[in-house]
């Protein structure tokens, strides 16, 4: 664990894996609630937790550096049920890279119940962990420059929905009709660091090209 000093009272702490940073992320809200640490933001993201507005940073950066941090604990709280279509243009791409049928794609996928490590990229994009090492694919070659919103797409080891309308350049599997990010709704995103995700198969699997995934998210 490295941890850097970031402005006069932020810290960001460095650590060697994803898993470490969930870990991390999920011993700093602890010490917050129980009002062991005085933090207004923390924020997870790959391989980094940033703690902004520490009341004593001096203090914080040497308990962080003496700390050993314990694997993340399960969470109990619910589950948030994204219902999904496997219809993505690139499916046919992710099972020959698994060695498996489309249909076998989709069944793991949903069979996975994921967790949002941390979010980024644009509001409402969660960066969701739990597929195994065996089914992590990288990203495109060539990135698209408009990938529907709602469009379900892995990379890495990451699965992730575009909330809306932008270039990527991840896998697409298929197809949301749900609202990742609504500035009306409280909190405006569906997922936040430590959520539970679990994906619902609606419909039959198969793939559509990226123009009826466009028009079916109101994209032009």
């Amino acid at each position: 664990m490295r941890v850097l000093q970031v402005g006069p009272d932020a810290l960001l702490v460095e650590v060697a894996s994803g898993d470490e940073a969930e870990a991390l992320h999920e011993e700093l809200l602890r010490r917050r609630s129980e009002g062991l640490l005085e933090v207004a933001e923390i924020v997870p993201a790959a391989r980094t937790v940033l703690l902004d507005g520490l009341a004593e940073p001096d203090r914080a950066a040497r308990e962080l550096a003496a700390a050993t941090v314990p694997p993340a604990a399960p969470r109990g709280e619910r589950v948030v049920e994204l219902p999904v279509r496997y219809d993505g243009p690139d499916l046919a791409d992710v099972a020959a890279r698994w060695g498996v049928a489309e249909e076998e794609v989709a069944r793991v996928h949903a069979a996975t119940e994921f967790r949002v490590a941390f979010c980024g990229f644009a509001p409402g994009f969660g960066y969701l962990t739990g597929l195994p090492e065996r089914c992590h694919v990288p990203r495109r070659a060539t990135p698209r420059t408009a990938v529907p919103a709602g469009a379900v797409a892995l990379a890495g080891p990451y699965t992730g929905v575009y909330p809306r309308s932008s270039p990527g350049g991840w896998q697409l599997i298929g197809t949301t009709d749900a609202v990742l990010w609504d500035h009306a709704r409280v909190p405006a995103a569906l997922l936040s660091p430590g959520t539970r995700v679990r994906f619902v198969p609606v419909g039959p699997v198969g793939r559509v090209s990226l123009p009826q995934q466009a028009e079916r998210a109101g994209v032009r």
